[in-house]
C-alpha cells in the first residue's frame, strides 16, 4: 500500500474513533439515565427500551473497534 492510501486510511481511523467516542458518550448518558430510574421504572417498557438501546450502542461500539482494527491491519 502506498503512502497516500495509508494516510487516507489513517484519516478514516481518526474519524471512526471520533464517532465511536460520540456514541460512547450517548451510551453513557443513557446508562446514567437508566441508573437514575427507580427499580420500578427500570422494570417498565421504558426501562426495557433504554436497556435495549444501551446494548445496541455497546454492540455498535464493538463493531467500530473491530472495523478500526481491520483498517489498521490493512495499512501494513
Amino acid at each position: 500500500m502506498n503512502k497516500i492510501r495509508r494516510q487516507e486510511l489513517q484519516k478514516i481511523i481518526k474519524e471512526l474513533t471520533e464517532l465511536k467516542n460520540k456514541i460512547e458518550s450517548v451510551m453513557d448518558d443513557e446508562q446514567l439515565s437508566f441508573d437514575n430510574l427507580t427499580e420500578g421504572l427500570q422494570a417498565t417498557m421504558r426501562g426495557s427500551a433504554m436497556e435495549d438501546a444501551i446494548d445496541n450502542l455497546s454492540s455498535a461500539i464493538d463493531s467500530m473497534d473491530e472495523a478500526i482494527d481491520y483498517i489498521s491491519n490493512a495499512q501494513m
